[in-house]
Formats: C-alpha cells, structure tokens, sequence
C-alpha cells in the first residue's frame, strides 16, 4: 500500500507492527457500533462510493408444486452515498524515535492510541448520530424510524415495557434476526436497579429480552436509546480502508502520522430502527 508512504521513515517492520497492533487495540476498547452491525467490506481504499438499496419486502416464502407463484426479492430503489474519511493526526518526536533508534527502546505510542481511540468515537458517532452537514443520517436520526416515546426508565418497569414496544413493532413488521439495544451511559445507569419482585438488575431482564444484546455508547448523548434488528439486510457498516496508519512526513524534524479509515453506516430498512427519546 504505497499510499501510506511507510518506506519514507525510519521505521522497522516491527515498530510499525506496534503501531498497528496499538490502533486495533485502542479502537476496540472504544467501539460500539460493530458488535451488532454486520460488516461489508473492506472494499479497499480506492473504494469513494457505495450503493445503498431498498428491497422489496420478504415477508413469507411461498408453497407450491412447481415453485412459480413466489415474487423475488429485488432491489426496487437504490442510491449512491461516498465513503466518508474518518482520521486523526498524532505526531511522534524525532528525538523519540532516534532515540529508539539507537539503544533499542520501544517508542510511547500512547499518541498512536490517542489518535485510534479518537477514530473509533467519531465512527460511532456517525453511526448513532450521523453526520446531517455531510447528510448522513444515523441511527439514532434515521427519518422514517419508528419513534417511541420514552418513559421514565428511572421508575417501576418503565424501560423493560418501552423495549417490549420496541419488539412488538418488530413483530408487527415481521423483522426477526439479531437485536440489539444501544443506550446513552446514563440510561444505562438507570437500568442498574434492583427489581425486588425478580430479583434482577433491570439491565439483566432487558438484556435478556434482546437476546444479549445490550450496549452503552457515550455516541447517543443523554437520555437516548435505539433499538434495532441488526440483520445485513435492515442495515450495515460499509468499511473501504479499515483503521489504518500512514505517514504524512516531517514538519520541524518531527514525524506526522494519520491514523483514518472509510466507512458508511447503511440504513436499508427504517422499520428495523426503533428510536426511544
């Protein structure tokens, strides 16, 4: 991958491999949006654009003896969005690194990681929140998701009876698969109560409802949560170039580098998003 110009610093294969090892570790400690969301991709970093559909609904398959009555499933509307560049910039001294250079000490990547971390909340902010100015719509400000309004999940079984909506709507849709419920940090707070009449923390019976899949994300700001149905045929997340590092060169004898990725969240059926708020 020429276009990260690696060979043009001093660098051995096996610092960049820390470099690289850094970034993998410090975005997965922060991201949220891709333990539910299938992934579609890489498609490299030439990829600028994808194709977004919208299929025909499949609610039932058919029955018959010769297996003609049944409509295909197919594409019936589909637009093209660009692969937004998602990066952060860290510089490395060139004092650190001669003087690793010279009596073998490992290089402070903690700029390295600073930078991943950076990456991996503006995706899961673009995937809650979107990007209006850019005119990416998010999960969380998807038009046409279907809208409950929230209760006071402080209180009683509130939040447990806003998800069963949630899942009703689902059902009433016909949407099966795998669910998955994002919530702000401080409705996660409110779920940690004590049910006295179960037993169980209120966090513990709604996750159990979704089928495991419950989640925090500072991404949805406050008093906010989604639900979803996160099969590739309601949604996914476009990668073109996932989290990577390149070089940028040398500015005052110090070394600039980007840490960045491509990638697109794909609404493809608005009835798989239910947004509590």
């Amino acid at each position: 991958m020429e276009f990260l110009m690696r060979d043009d610093v001093n660098l051995s294969a096996e610092q960049w491999q820390s470099i690289d090892s850094a970034v993998i570790q410090a975005a997965r400690n922060v991201l949220v949006g891709r333990k539910f969301l299938q992934i579609y991709g890489p498609l490299g970093a030439g990829a600028q654009s994808v194709n977004v559909d919208v299929l025909t609904p499949a609610e039932k398959g058919s029955v018959d003896f010769f297996g003609e009555e049944e409509e295909a499933v197919k594409v019936t509307g589909r637009s093209f969005k660009e692969l937004p560049m998602i990066y952060r910039d860290f510089v490395l001294s060139w004092r650190d690194m001669e003087q690793a250079r010279q009596i073998g000490m490992p290089i402070d990547l903690g700029a390295v990681s600073a930078a991943a971390n950076a990456c991996a909340q503006k995706e899961d902010l673009m995937i809650f929140a979107g990007n209006p100015k850019a005119g990416y719509e998010g999960l969380a400000t998807a038009e046409g998701a279907f809208k409950v309004k929230k209760s006071d999940w402080s209180k009683d079984e509130n939040a447990f009876s806003d998800v069963v909506k949630g899942l009703q709507h689902f059902a009433d849709k016909n949407l099966r698969g795998r669910y998955a419920l994002a919530v702000s940090p401080d409705l996660y707070a409110q779920l940690q109560r004590l049910q006295v009449s179960t037993g169980l923390l209120e966090s513990e019976r709604i996750k159990t409802l979704v089928g495991g899949g419950l989640y925090m994300t500072p991404a949805l700001g406050l008093n906010k949560a989604v639900l979803v149905c996160a099969e590739p045929q309601n949604m996914d997340l476009v990668i073109g170039q996932d989290l990577i590092t390149g070089y940028m060169g040398s500015a005052k004898l110090n070394h600039e580098f980007r840490v960045f990725e491509t990638a697109l969240l794909r609404i493809k059926c608005k009835d798989a998003v239910v947004v509590f708020g």
